[in-house]
């Protein structure tokens, strides 16, 4: 049988009642005490307090509070009027009965009706979210497409400038080589000119002057009996282009035999490399040039978990990791969003992934390895494992001794760690 509370106190103006009930020795909640518009109950067992109100109230604005071993309700009146007293005392049992049950069903509806309400305002939030990312998407994707038209307008403005240097360049070269010809031809005529003279003089000179003959001799002769032969020059040799084929080769560098294996061996990696990355992502053939590129997939992963959608941050860091397992800020930005989804296994495998591919540890990447450290010891304390948390947050410290915030937390963690120790 419950124990019905009989003592109260109570109060009330023209448009309020104020009630207080003593409740000493027991803990109450405001799941203990229910309210509607003309009923009020207040059950923690073995305790009950039941009351049919004199007059309707606003059950929505109406307030109760909990202190000091008191609930004070504030229960504001539907129609501002004095009462006579606080609970309906000339009903007989059956309609305090049909009240009570009354009572409940609309609680009922009106909780069904707010659970509905709650439902639509999600949805429509979930609906805006999702237009908002849309938009942002098309934005970056017009952006992205925006630049690559400069730059395509860019390189082709300077091909065509290139090709017209190059074309005035062959002309100014062709122009100097016709000079330089025009000037040997030239030269060669005037070659010829000078040794045309000079076997004209002596053939003049001879035909003036008679022979004399010499004694002993029983001939004539001539100065020049011999005939002299021009020289006969060779043609200017013709222009032409030697074209040179080398073996192709991957690598831009010359080809060395003590390095052929190795070169061998690592051309046998990228093609393995590319076969599984075929194999393990035909699904996103459909995809945009972009949208295959781990950086852009990452930064659309940061956009997302800036927004508060970190599922679908998850998924875009996915893929990333799946087209490029190799870079380790996938690994870390994977492990804040596990975080606030309260997949603290997997923040734990993600930032140890992250710590394994930061090696060597150098002053480049120091920043990373404290995030990775942070935010698997986090993983660790809201697992409850501080010890092994408190040790990750210690090696955060060791590369950055500066960080307040860090060495604030871990002083939290060795309280805590204390506080277990004195209990058990």
């Amino acid at each position: 049988m419950p124990v019905w509370l009989r003592e109260y106190s109570w109060r009330q103006t023209g448009s309020a009642v104020y009630l207080s009930l003593p409740l000493r020795g027991v803990r109450v909640t405001p799941a203990n005490i229910f309210c509607a518009d003309q009923y009020l109950k207040v059950s923690i067992p073995p305790f009950l307090f039941e009351a049919i109100l004199y007059a309707p109230i606003d059950d929505t604005n109406s307030t109760a509070k909990i202190g000091n071993g008191i609930i004070f309700f504030t229960l504001y009146k539907k129609e501002v009027a004095m009462w006579d007293s606080l609970t309906l005392a000339t009903a007989n049992k059956e309609k305090l009965q049909y009240l009570r049950e009354n009572a409940v069903l609309k609680a009922h509806e009106k909780a069904k009706e707010e659970t509905k309400a709650k439902k639509v305002t999600k949805q429509e939030h979930k609906k805006y979210a999702l237009e908002a990312t849309i938009k942002l998407e098309e934005a970056e994707r017009k952006r992205i497409e925006d630049l690559k038209e400069k730059e395509r307008q860019k390189v082709t403005k300077e091909l065509a400038l290139w090709k017209k240097q190059q074309k005035d360049a062959e002309k100014q070269k062709r122009v100097q080589k016709e000079g330089e010809l025009h000037q040997e031809v030239e030269q060669l005529k005037e070659k010829k000119k000078e040794k045309m003279n000079k076997t004209r003089i002596p053939n003049e000179e001879t035909s003036k002057t008679s022979l004399k003959p010499t004694k002993g001799c029983h001939g004539s002769y001539s100065m020049f009996s011999e005939n002299l032969k021009e020289e006969q020059l060779p043609a200017p040799r013709s222009a032409a282009t030697i074209k040179i084929n080398f073996t192709s080769r991957v690598f831009p560098t010359a080809l060395r035999e003590s390095r052929i294996a190795e070169e061998e061996e690592w051309l046998c990696k990228q093609a393995e490399a590319r076969r599984t990355v075929s194999a393990d992502l035909s699904e996103v053939e459909d995809l945009k040039e972009e949208e295959k590129n781990p950086d852009w997939l990452k930064d659309k992963g940061n956009k997302m978990f800036a927004t508060g959608n970190y599922l679908a941050a998850v998924n875009a860091y996915n893929l990333a990791v799946r087209l490029n397992n190799k870079l380790p800020l996938l690994y870390l930005n994977r492990a804040a969003c596990h975080l606030k989804l309260r997949n603290l296994h997997k923040a734990i495998e993600d930032s140890s992934k992250a710590l394994e591919l930061l090696t060597p540890p150098v002053p480049h990447n120091e920043h990373a390895r404290v995030k990775a450290y942070v935010r698997r010891g986090t993983a660790f304390c809201q697992l409850e494992l501080y010890t092994e948390g408190l040790q990750d947050y210690e090696a955060a410290l060791k590369i950055d001794p500066k960080n307040k915030t860090i060495e604030k937390d871990a002083e939290k963690i060795r309280h805590l760690i204390r506080g277990t120790m004195q209990d058990s």
